[in-house]
Order: structure tokens, then sequence, then C-alpha cells
């Protein structure tokens, strides 16, 4: 993991050197000679922010207990909507951060929405898993420039969920969180971190997050779920929509979750990216999946880095669920009235899968209406048969157990074997998990089997010794 970070450092370290001395050589009358004195190299680098001292301040937004105890979360019923943070006035959300204890299927039943200067139609509106990357409900830690989510007790607790997008406003911010389940969503822990500013400039675009799901793509023509053929796709018309929006901006990045039904190498799809209501072939246009997210072909192992990622690959097969990334950072994608960011699923849309995806975008304002988010069973992930999915299904069954049973052993805990208490713990938080990562899956559904017969049996004797 140090190895991963140092990386990131690394590539950031470049990038500020190069960024400053572009910069530096542009410069009217500059000679380009290294005795003269420059600030352009200091104000263009990309720490900079760390550097200046500005007439503004920083604040929060936080779940705090405002009794001064330690009960630091909100719980949010079914149907209610948790006040996230109303904030006045003109400034910039610098950084998002959440933990959260729920039931199984909080990351698509939560919707997060986002509102700027004002406004009634929301900017962003995702289900929160989306939101940070965790498209398919299957966990997968990671470190992006952008959105990074990092490890609690493994698996089985609660993850630390940070977003690190810039999301500027003029005259107000305000940020909610609805449970649109039908369960309690028991703990939610947050911190909103923004700086107050006097005014923010007439240039900048505001933040903008959109979900969208096909399930499953509609298969076109003869040779449907075939990886290699020789049709044609002429319009780019069939292909997956990530995002059209209307207006000015930048495209910002997407998250694209794949759930391949169909089995086989799936990303024979090209992107086409439609700028400004023009027609096929678009400014942008790609030569497959994998190219988009920095990879090499068919990637069918894990990766994650500054700007792109495949940080969920659920088999070496490629069956199953999939998720990548892409972020536009250096290079966003301008857009002066409009933007259709499109991919083919399979090449010329051959192949019928189960998609989804979160887009991320800067616009001025107005924004089109986004189109009605399903209801939340509808948002829910398929469970699938392939061996990842089997694996961390019955993974979830004991997490169930455990909770079902924890109240009970702790209640009679002279009645329970503290061996077979121990032994239930340490599969839960480290050899299960330690198995998935590494995809013995076969060893994940042993042991998460072996520990529910364990706990029945604990019950069982408890029960016993009540009865006596």
């Amino acid at each position: 993991m140090r190895r991963k970070h140092n990386a990131i450092f690394g590539v950031c370290l470049v990038l500020a050197g190069t960024v400053g001395c572009m910069h530096c050589a542009s410069l009217p009358g500059s000679s380009g000679r290294a005795d003269r004195p420059s600030t352009t190299l200091l104000s263009n680098s990309f720490f900079s922010d760390m550097m200046y001292l500005q007439d503004s301040a920083s604040a929060r937004v936080s779940s705090y207990d405002r009794s001064g105890r330690n009960v630091d979360f909100r719980s949010v019923a079914p149907g209610k909507t948790l006040e996230l943070a109303d904030i006045p006035g003109a400034g910039c959300i610098r950084h998002i951060y959440f933990t959260i204890g729920g039931p199984k299927h909080y990351l698509r039943d939560l919707v997060l929405r986002m509102y700027w200067d004002g406004e009634t139609s929301p900017s962003v509106e995702v289900p929160f898993g989306d939101f940070f990357g965790l498209g398919h409900e299957r966990v997968r830690f990671f470190r992006s420039l952008l959105v990074t989510v990092n490890q609690g007790t493994g698996i089985a607790g609660t993850y630390g969920f940070n977003s690190y997008f810039p999301m500027p406003f003029a005259n107000g911010a305000r940020l909610t969180l609805t449970n649109e389940g039908e369960e309690v969503v028991g703990a939610v822990w947050y911190h909103i971190d923004y700086e107050k500013l006097d005014n923010v400039g007439d240039n900048l675009g505001r933040f903008h997050a959109q979900w969208h799901r096909e399930n499953p793509t509609e298969a076109i023509g003869e040779k449907i779920n075939t990886t290699i053929h020789n049709a044609a796709n002429t319009d780019g018309k069939d292909n997956y929509v990530i995002l059209e929006a209307e207006g000015r901006g930048n495209l910002a990045g997407y998250f694209l979750n794949v759930d391949n039904l169909a089995g086989g190498w799936y990303g024979e799809g090209d992107d086409m990216i439609f700028i400004d209501g023009e027609k096929w072939p678009p400014s942008f246009h790609g030569t497959g999946s994998e190219e988009i997210f920095g990879g090499g072909a068919c990637p069918n192992s894990e990766y994650a880095g500054p700007y792109t990622g495949f940080h969920l690959v659920g088999n070496p097969d490629y069956a199953g669920k999939v998720s990548m990334y892409r972020f536009f950072v250096t290079d966003p994608i301008r857009f002066q009235k409009s933007i259709r960011v499109t991919i083919e699923h399979g090449h010329a849309n051959n192949f019928a899968n189960d998609y989804s995806s979160c887009a991320f975008w800067y616009q001025a304002e107005p924004h089109a209406p986004f189109p009605a988010l399903p209801p939340a069973s509808e948002r829910h992930p398929r469970e699938g048969t392939d061996p990842h999915d089997l694996a961390f299904q019955k993974f979830e069954e004991l997490q169930k157990r455990v909770y079902e049973a924890a109240p009970v052993v702790t209640e009679r805990k002279p009645e329970a074997d503290p061996e077979a208490v121990q032994e239930v713990l340490a599969s839960l938080t480290r050899k299960i998990p330690q198995a998935i990562a590494t995809q013995d899956y076969q060893t994940a559904i042993a042991e998460s089997d072996r520990c529910i017969a364990a706990i029945e049996d604990m019950l069982a004797q408890i029960k016993s010794a009540g009865t006596q």
C-alpha cells in the first residue's frame, strides 16, 4: 500500500513541476533564466493552496454531538431526509467525509443531493454508494485523487468515504441525505469541510453529479454476446448513455459499473462523446473500454490510480461485477451547448448486460432537469451466481447472523464458548475478507458456512443452559 501512495505522490510532484515550468516559460518578457526570481512557479504549483495566505476562513459542518457527549452520529428513518448542511453566503466545499452503519442495501437506498445558490432542483442526485464508486454494493477500498474509500474493520465494518471535488457556490449550499429504503439507517457520521469566501468568480461552473442505469442493455445485431465480430456502429444511437447535459461546462469524470451477465470479455465497446449536438463521428471516439480507464488489453485484475482504475474485478474470467473510473483532472472535456457521453455495450452494442454509472461535471446554471430516480428496490444490484458474488452473498448472510445473535451472546456471555466467539470474530474480520480479496472464493464460502453453524451451536447451548 505504501508503494501505491508513493506512486501517487510522485505523479503529483511531477505535475507540479511541469505546470509551473510551462507557465513560467509563457510569461511576457521572461527569458527563462534560472537566476531570475519568479513567483509563478509557486502560484501554479499543484499544492499552492497550502502555501498562500488568503482573506478567507475555513469551517466544517459535521454530525458531532451538540451536547458535548460522544453520540456523534445521526440516524435516518425510512422515508426521512437528513439535512447535512445549509451553508449561507459564498464559499467552496473542499472535502466531504462519511462513515455509515446501515442495513444491507444502504449504499443504494440512501440518496445524496446537493443544491447550490438557492436552486430548488438539485445539481447532485445520486445513490450514496455510486457517488463514492461502490456501484454494485460490493466493497472495494481504493485511492484516487478525487474519491477514496478506506478501511474500517475490513469489509465487515464501516468504511471511510471521501470526496475531494471542489464545489463552489455564490449564495448558499444545501446538502441532504434521504433514506428511500425500508429499513432504518442507524448511524451516519459525516464532515463537510469548506472555505468561506466573499464571492466566487463568474466563470466557475457548479458541481453536478447524476446516476443512470440500463438493466439490462439491449443487445443489437446478429452476433449477440460475442466478443469479436464485424458489425458496424456508425451513429452511436444505441450506446449506453452515461450523461446528457445542456449548457456550458466541463466533464470531470465518471464511474462505470458493469454486471457481466453474458460472460466472456465484454469490453470491446468504444466510448463516444458528442459535443454541442454534433453527429457521428464525434469529437471523442475511443477504441475500447479498457483504454478509457488506462488499462492494458482486457484487465482481469484490479488496480487504482490518481485518474483511472478498474477498482472492482469480481472474477478473472470477466463474469459478474466490474467497476471502473476515469477522472478528467488535467484534461477536462469542455462543451459550450451540450454534451452526450456514451459507451458501446460490446462492439456495436451486441452485449446484454447490467450497466450503471455516476457522472461528474461542472456547468453554468441552470442545468437541464434530471430524469427521476427509480424506486430504491429497483436500484438494488442483481444477486449473481458467479463465484465472487456467491462468496459475497454468503459473507453478508454471516454478517446478518452475527448482528442478530450478538445481543443474545452478550447478555448470556458466561454460557457462550469464548474460543468459539473469538474464532467467529477472527473469521468475520480477517480470514473471510482476506479470502475474498485474494479471490479464494471457495474458502470464503466454506468459512462463512462454518461460522454460521458455530453461531447456531452457540445459541443452542445458551438456550439449553437457560432451560436447566
